[in-house]
């Protein structure tokens, strides 16, 4: 399972997305699920976003947003007004792999994607992008280098000029073992003018971080959570390379 969301307002519906399954239905709290995607799209899905403000919104960006030696790419970001019943294509298509995507909670026209990039090779469709019409256009908000993808991304839900994203600088090569694309050129970001500019969280953050994930606190927005991995030597994807920090003061400052 890569993206799962329910809808406030109607506590029977929930959507979520297996890897290399397609998007799926549930209106009846879970018991059945129906298949929306019906393989006339691409089955690889990374992320899918209900609109806050409208339920029959909904964003799905294709690809697994993963790396892994088995991964499966996709062809951009589809998007229904109809809660599911019909797709239309927005774009994206040279990402290949949608992360993440987050919705403006009073605009569904106004939306963020993370997006990860070619996972085998260099490419400049990587970073956060932003649409404020509902995805007929795209602009690039925050982009490293060609080797370095959007990877997460969330609003302030006080705020939503206030945005969160991580980036990940990560390539698969063609062996599994030492892959050699990896490194720290990526982070979590923040932005307090809706994605024109941004600055990168480092305080009480460890050295050397490869990859990363953000939440806010519905109920406390300055307090956040992030996991961390980061690239001590011999230490990557075990405990010591691993963490989980909090911030009380909306990114300013971390702990572990």
């Amino acid at each position: 399972m890569v993206a799962v969301s329910g809808v406030p307002s109607q506590p029977n519906v929930f959507y979520m997305a297996p890897n290399d399954g397609g998007v799926w239905k549930s209106d009846n709290y879970g018991l059945t699920w129906v298949s929306l995607f019906k393989g006339k799209e691409d089955d690889s899905v990374g992320a899918l976003a209900v609109a806050p403000s409208d339920p029959n919104v909904i964003y799905v960006g294709s690809g697994e947003g993963l790396l892994r030696p088995d991964l499966s790419i996709g062809d951009g970001i589809y998007k229904s007004t109809d809660a599911g019943k019909t797709w239309q294509h927005l774009g994206l298509r040279d990402g290949q792999q949608i992360a993440s995507i987050v919705v403006d909670p009073h605009d569904a026209n106004r939306l963020y994607v993370a997006v990860l990039g070619h996972p085998y090779g260099p490419n400049a469709q990587r970073g956060i992008f932003r649409s404020t019409d509902g995805g007929r256009t795209w602009k690039k908000v925050l982009y490293v280098n060609e080797n370095t993808g959007g990877d997460d991304v969330a609003i302030d839900p006080a705020n939503p000029n206030i945005v969160y994203a991580t980036l990940w600088e990560a390539r698969q090569g063609p062996w599994e073992d030492n892959n050699a694309y990896g490194g720290t050129d990526g982070g979590i970001f923040k932005s307090t003018d809706g994605g024109n500019t941004w600055h990168k969280l480092t305080k009480g953050l460890p050295k050397g971080v490869v990859h990363a994930y953000v939440a806010i606190a519905a109920s406390e927005p300055s307090r956040l959570y992030a996991t961390v991995a980061t690239n001590l030597e011999g230490a990557y994807q075990t405990d010591h390379g691993l963490g989980i920090y909090r911030s009380d003061d909306a990114g300013a400052t971390w702990q572990r």
